[in-house]
């Protein structure tokens, strides 16, 4: 097959092993690869051991190798970095593939290794494999970055001189970790419910999660986390997994009964490829998607940190104040009216946007979801004029222009369609059901792509676009190509092309931004934020769901980096009515935005509407920057969650109630990330409005933080902690703590 980038490569072969044991340290965090042998071995992932001298490498040696069990292999087994039932390893293996039902053992030995250490902590350890009985060669490469991320890439190539193919079924990263990771969690959900966390015990046998949706979709397991039992957000120690993938994936945690070398257990990822979808002939290879592990020492927080560290340290992150925006799809749907909508724009202009996306409706055909994606031309019917005479009053108003696309689907209904069935993702037997009345598009056949890159780079030409939303409403059924004959799976390609499809706008158009959608929050992913600068972490609105999703979508992607949306009253996805005050308070810390038809607000509504864009834009920039920490509470209708400025000088935390609770008072509790030995002023933030209050009076000390602030010491704040006070369902306060002096 082809690499990662969609070329052929070949690779030299050398005969060069060195044997040495090799140490990539950073924040905290260490890998120790034992180099010796004809297959290196893991001797360590977890806290950083120091720099190690002679005396702790052979100590880490000669504790690594098990014992000899009963009914068992005649010498020790061994957990390899490419394991294998060679090594004795009989859970999921590796590298699993075949020549024609023949070459099914592989039997990789190291011939060369490349280390290096970077200046700023980390660096990589790139190792080279030949395999005298798969007929393969591969390449592995550990890369610790600066934040203590581990990032491992692994590839597989059928040699040039090989006589047949070698078809890949799978190829995954797998790290060994050791028995007091005792607990599992991960994630799943549906539209307008997304990442849902789920916790169990880490058992005997092989938890598997699989996404064959054709994209990480809804139930995304997300990240999957092995720790202590009863880990939290600011205690346990524990190893996560996360696939850098957008298209098919899997995540296992293994456990068998004679362990994995010297560690009990298992944790690992990779692409789930579809039978037949990589068939490497003569000189081809295949690169797997990245997978990236994460250790911490200090609960579900410390892993938020390394996550948010590596995003932020990015090349392309975002640097400028990301804008307040305004989105038209639930103010006005599909009924595109140029006065109305120029109307929305100076109400959005008066309470402080500073960023307008058009969405759906726009194109051709489209009065309802049910006719025109692929036909990416102006609808003159409804916008004779084209769409200048909106951008220039969007912009006349000092607000940017952003617009909606779905470029992956195709409507039955439509003239792309009409034009090229053959262009529609299915079986050369036609294609299954619609969802959400429309199919795949096959992007990765090269008319279909040009046509797409084609008509969406000349409207950003044209109107000088700022921003895309890119939605991808529906999974991929049935995702095969008929074109070179044959109903070949093609979600691999399919993802790549989207990937060069984003690459190719964001070169061309260097100062375009791009969001990542998919009916909301159905491909989250640190593959698809390499190449976008947004994420919809949900189609729902609705605070009370809101504001859990992007709690727990907070724990890789940086607040910045979340779409949040202040929605009508009543919700458009689940018809539960929410207090102006609560809804601005979910939508205030992350990239805020607003989602509703302003023009029927209230004179009192748009002037506190006013007051949260000022507070969004004061705050944005602590918001967009700080640490994420959570408070550990025994009371899940309650959330404490703040955002920490990375020197301490400042904090802001959001006190959520979402459903009535059997407990009467909070109790103490603890702000979490703020200085023991440090002095705080804490004040409640009133530009949303009051919040509802389950109790005659609040705690006493919140007399003071409503009128002006108090001071109170770290000592208390953040370690014996406060009484808060009782709220009533579906209400927020916000608290801004300022260090002193």
């Amino acid at each position: 097959m082809v690499n990662g980038e969609g070329a052929v490569q070949t690779l030299p072969a050398t005969e060069v092993v060195p044997a040495a044991v090799h140490t990539l340290r950073a924040a905290g965090a260490a890998l120790v690869v034992d180099l010796e042998g004809a297959m290196p071995r893991v001797l360590h992932w977890g806290a950083d051991l120091g720099a190690l001298d002679v005396r702790g490498i052979e100590a880490l040696r000669a504790t690594s190798v098990p014992a000899v069990l009963n009914n068992a292999p005649d010498v020790p087994r061994l957990f390899s970095v490419w394991p294998t039932e060679q090594d004795g390893w009989a859970g999921t293996p590796a590298q699993a593939g075949h020549r024609g039902g023949t070459a099914t053992t592989p039997r990789p030995r190291l011939v060369d290794a490349d280390t290096a250490t970077a200046p700023d902590g980390g660096g990589h350890i790139a190792l080279r494999f030949d395999d005298d009985v798969a007929g393969t060669r591969a390449h592995l490469t550990y890369r610790l970055d600066a934040a203590g991320v581990l990032s491992v890439d692994l590839s597989v190539e059928n040699p040039a001189e090989a006589a047949s193919a070698y078809l890949v079924d799978g190829l995954r990263a797998l790290v060994p970790v050791p028995d007091r990771a005792g607990e599992l969690l991960d994630f799943t959900g549906k539209w307008c419910r997304e990442r849902a966390p789920q916790r169990l015990p880490f058992s005997f046998g092989t938890h598997s999660r699989r996404a064959r949706r054709g994209k990480p979709g809804h139930d995304t397991p997300f990240l999957l986390v092995a720790g202590t039992p009863a880990f939290g957000f600011a205690h346990g120690e524990l190893w996560g997994v996360h696939l850098a993938w957008s298209g098919d994936g899997e995540y296992l945690a293994e456990r068998l009964p004679e362990g994995a070398g010297a560690q009990s257990r298992v944790i690992g990822a990779g692409e789930l490829l579809r039978s037949g979808e990589v068939v490497l002939q003569p000189g081809e290879r295949y690169d797997a998607p990245t997978v990236l592990f994460t250790w911490s020492d200090r609960g579900l927080d410390g892993l938020s940190a390394r996550f948010h560290r590596r995003l932020r340290s990015r090349r392309g992150h975002p640097s400028t104040p990301r804008p307040l925006v305004l989105n038209t799809w639930e103010a006005v749907y599909f009924d595109h009216d140029l006065d109305r909508l120029v109307e929305i724009a100076d109400r959005a202009a008066e309470v402080g946007v500073e960023r307008i996306v058009l969405d759906d409706g726009w194109f051709r055909g489209r009065r309802d979801a049910n006719a025109g994606l692929g036909d990416w031309l102006v609808d003159e019917r409804v916008w004779p004029d084209g769409l200048g005479p909106f951008v220039e009053a969007v912009r006349e108003r000092g607000m940017q222009f952003g617009l909606w696309f779905e470029p992956e689907m195709i409507s039955p209904d439509s003239d792309l369609a009409r034009d090229h069935p053959d262009w529609v993702l299915a079986p050369g037997q036609g294609a299954g059901a619609t969802a959400r009345n429309q199919h795949v598009l096959d992007i990765a056949n090269p008319d279909a792509y040009a046509l797409v890159l084609e008509r969406i780079s000349a409207l950003v030409a044209e109107y000088d676009i700022d921003y895309l939303k890119w939605d991808h409403n529906r999974d991929l059924v049935e995702p095969v190509a008929r074109r070179g004959g044959g109903d070949r799976p093609l979600v691999r390609e399919q993802t790549l092309a989207l990937y060069r499809l984003l690459d190719e706008l964001r070169t061309r158009h260097p100062r375009l931004e791009i969001e990542t959608c998919s009916g909301g929050g159905g491909r989250v992913d640190l593959g698809i934020l390499d190449r976008t600068d947004r994420v919809w972490a949900s189609d729902c609105n609705d605070p009370v769901e809101r504001a859990r999703i992007e709690r727990w979508t907070r724990l890789m992607v940086p607040p910045e980096l979340i779409g949040s949306h202040l929605g009508a009253r009543r919700s458009h996805t689940t018809s539960r009515e929410t207090d102006l005050s609560f809804r601005l308070a979910v939508a205030l810390t992350a990239h805020a935005g607003i989602e509703t038809d302003l023009t029927v607000s209230s004179a009192e509504d748009l002037h506190t509407i006013t007051a949260w864009a000022a507070l969004y834009r004061e705050l944005r920039e602590l918001i967009h920057t700080g640490d994420v920490v959570n408070a550990d509470l025994a009371d899940d209708a309650t959330m404490l969650t703040g955002i920490v400025a990375a020197g301490g000088e400042r904090a802001l935390f959001t006190w959520t109630r979402l459903t009535t609770s059997a407990d009467g008072q909070s109790g103490r509790v603890r702000f979490p990330g703020l200085d023991a030995a440090a002095a705080y002023r804490v004040r409640v933030r009133s530009e949303l409005g009051p919040a509802s209050r389950h109790e005659v009076s609040d705690p006493d000390w919140m007399r003071l933080a409503l009128d002006g602030g108090i001071e109170l010491p770290g000592s208390v704040l953040g370690v014996a902690g406060v009484p808060l006070p009782t709220l009533n369902p579906q209400q927020a306060l916000l608290f801004d703590v300022e260090r002193l002096p």
